[in-house]
């Protein structure tokens, strides 16, 4: 079994920077993908930053693209998500997610992920 754990969340000021973990532990017996995703209250789950293995693929939404930089470090097993320049829209449960089928590449859609952390709460303030 696999486990996603994110950190970092918390209360920022619009404008502000906050930067997201993800810890993966347990049976990880292959190369994999990570995706982070953000859940705003009463609003649909969305995608926000893909990364492949190599870290050499990367994919970001139309509305973080340019503020939010994923990143991973796979000898630590983590991944990672600096977000500048934060918005009031920011505000959200963001999640990490683990995948296996084409781990050289990135997805942006949820049901291609296979593991799921519990999510972080970031709350942007203005």
């Amino acid at each position: 079994q696999v486990q996603l754990v994110e950190s970092g969340g918390g209360l920022v000021q619009a404008g502000n920077s906050l930067r997201l973990s993800c810890a993966v532990s347990g049976r990880t017996s292959r190369n994999y993908g990570m995706g982070w995703f953000r859940q705003a209250p009463g609003k649909e789950r969305e995608f926000v930053a893909a990364i492949s293995w190599s870290g050499g693929d990367t994919d970001y939404s139309d509305s973080v693209k340019g503020r939010f930089t994923i990143s991973r470090e796979n000898a630590q097993n983590m991944a990672y998500l600096q977000m500048n320049s934060l918005k009031l829209e920011g505000t959200a449960a963001y999640y990490c997610a683990l995948r296996y089928d084409n781990w050289w590449s990135t997805t942006r859609k949820e049901y291609d992920y296979d593991y799921w952390g519990q999510g972080t709460q970031v709350t942007v303030s203005s």
